[in-house]
């Protein structure tokens, strides 16, 4: 089947949800989402969003902030161009119906996170990111001309390249048509064509162990655009959250950095305090330092986690502030106002992804990426906290106005969609071997975890290399012998994530920021630091077919 849209949008986070509103105003949109619509990671975005809105902040101070956590590699255009863009639109997110907590004045109720030298989180309660979530998608359904396919993944991208041999794929003549996605329920898949595609399938946290985030961040649309020839930056750079919930049932629940914002203090088994031997701020600084300091004192103690404690603040405060927080960890056991919190670091952000200019535009003609996906230059080697979805209101705004220039179509664009193929299976068959499939995905989440967390060396990331390209071989030829469903797409995807990242962080010969090798624990300052790009079409491990049919495998 074939589905026709003048725009098609993949993830229904904050980037996606922003920009299918906007670009609703201009032509059809098909939105497309692994899961339920409500399910991104923006809806567990507890902490906030970052914004000047107090009379003692300014853009300079943001700025300065933003710059010192990225460790020399923010683009300093585009870390100005958001900051000062980012105010007006969290206040059109406001008048579109987002509750922002606001003070007895009824002025919003700025809190502070680590890196920022001003009050300046913008936060609802503790559920920020599900109260953006709820106001987006409420306006989304508003829209009729925004239709929503979920339970659809996305499998492939279609490109101009793939119809036209005499173009390289992301070569300057290459452009996106639409792509290929898996109805989840049926098994089908949907061939969509559109005059412009957005990526903001979010992160890849499920590539390790332990992560915070929620189980559909498989970096699929990194996978998907490295796949069709788009140029990858900085996937070395992954930021783990200092303090996750240490308990077996609770899969890394997040405790926010605002706890520590608001006076909590990192702590041993013993009750000493530690981090004040790391950085200046102590419990303050930013979350590369944070993360790295509790793993070495985990690692020197023997310890399973370390604490954060909130006792010393007032039970009520704790418990107004964070709500979400203060039930989720009762129903674990845990009364936060009473006893420490035993946390540990996971993975949390990935600060690298698909490369993208001010406008979201990628290298590739017609297809755009925003939010956790795309390497805007934003967060260079260290995301300062609370910018996210900061940068992925401001991207999925600019990249509207980029996207809406694509509506005029030649004749040549035009025919090139009729001759898109719909998906052809070849030979497969179904699958017969699915333990496979999750053996795989437990080996790749552990090696990671073991070899490229968040301290690593070079026989480290060498033995993960080895061991990652033979796991991409078998994974390999088990999607191309049996049908696709999820999980084979997710465990393609999260191996080719996986590769990307350890090779990024095998080209990365010194320490900086969220990447911390024992190897060279410096920066390098002989030289101006420079962005990893990992694109080359010789080089691509999997070549986006024509069709499905195996005569035409890679």
């Amino acid at each position: 089947m074939k589905i026709a849209r003048d725009f098609i949008v993949v993830g229904s986070g904050l980037a996606g949800l922003t920009f299918a509103l906007k670009i609703s105003e201009y032509g059809s949109v098909a939105l497309i989402t692994k899961n339920a619509l409500d399910e991104s990671a923006t809806k567990y975005a507890q902490g906030g969003i970052a914004s000047v809105m107090a009379a003692d902040d300014s853009i300079d101070l943001h700025v300065a902030d933003t710059l010192e956590a990225g460790r020399g590699l923010c683009r300093k255009d585009v870390v100005r161009c958001i900051v000062q863009e980012g105010p007006a639109l969290v206040r059109e997110l406001a008048t579109l119906g987002a509750r922002f907590t606001r003070t007895p004045e009824d002025a919003y109720h700025l809190t502070r996170e680590g890196g920022h030298s001003k009050h300046r989180i913008l936060h609802a309660d503790d559920m920020t990111g599900w109260e953006i979530e709820r106001t987006l998608i409420e306006a989304v359904h508003s829209r009729p001309n925004i239709e929503v396919f979920t339970y659809h993944m996305a499998v492939d991208l279609i490109t101009r390249a793939n119809l036209d041999a005499s173009i390289a794929p992301g070569s300057p003549e290459d452009e996106a048509l639409g792509l290929y996605a898996l109805n989840e329920h049926t098994g089908d898949v949907t061939t969509f064509l559109g005059k412009g595609v957005l990526l903001a399938t979010g992160g890849a946290g499920k590539v390790y162990l332990y992560t915070s985030n929620p189980d559909t961040a498989t970096g699929d649309g990194v996978a998907v655009a490295y796949r069709a020839g788009a140029r990858i930056a900085n996937m070395e750079f992954f930021q783990f959250h200092p303090t996750c919930l240490f308990h077996p049932q609770a899969k890394s629940f997040l405790i926010s950095e605002a706890v520590r914002g608001e006076g909590g203090i990192l702590r041993l088994k013993n009750g000493e305090t530690f981090m004040e031997k790391y950085h200046p701020l102590g419990c303050l600084a930013p979350r590369d330092v944070v993360a790295r300091a509790i793993d070495y004192e985990m690692k020197k103690s023997g310890d399973d986690c370390v604490y954060l404690d909130v006792t010393h603040l007032e039970g009520y405060r704790t418990r107004e502030r964070f709500p979400n927080i203060y039930k989720t960890c009762m129903d674990f056991g845990f009364d936060m106002t009473r006893e420490p919190l035993p946390v540990v670091p996971a993975a949390h952000y990935m600060c690298g992804g698909v490369m993208a200019d001010l406008n979201g535009q990628t290298n590739i003609r017609r297809l755009f990426v925003s939010g956790e996906v795309g390497y805007s230059g934003l967060h260079g080697a260290n995301r300062l906290a609370s910018n996210s979805l900061l940068e992925g209101l401001v991207l999925s705004h600019r990249a509207v106005f980029k996207a809406r220039e694509l509506l005029p179509v030649s004749r040549d664009l035009e025919a090139l969609q009729e001759r898109i193929p719909e998906w052809d299976p070849g030979d497969a068959v179904e699958s017969d071997e699915s333990v496979v499939v999750s053996h795989n995905w437990d080996e790749i989440r552990r090696l990671m975890w073991n070899y490229v967390g968040i301290v690593r060396t070079d026989k480290r990331l060498h033995r993960a290399h080895r061991r990652i390209s033979m796991l991409l071989e078998e994974i390999q030829e088990y999607y191309w012998s049996f049908n696709i469903t999820q999980d084979t797409l997710e465990l393609r995807n999260i191996a080719i994530t996986a590769r990307l990242i350890i090779e990024g962080a095998l080209m990365r010969k010194e320490s900086r920021g969220l990447h911390y090798n024992l190897d060279y624990p410096e920066p390098d300052e002989s030289q101006t630091p420079v962005e990893t790009l990992l694109q080359d079409a010789a080089q691509r491990l999997l070549s986006q077919p024509r069709t499905r049919n195996r005569a035409t495998r890679p």
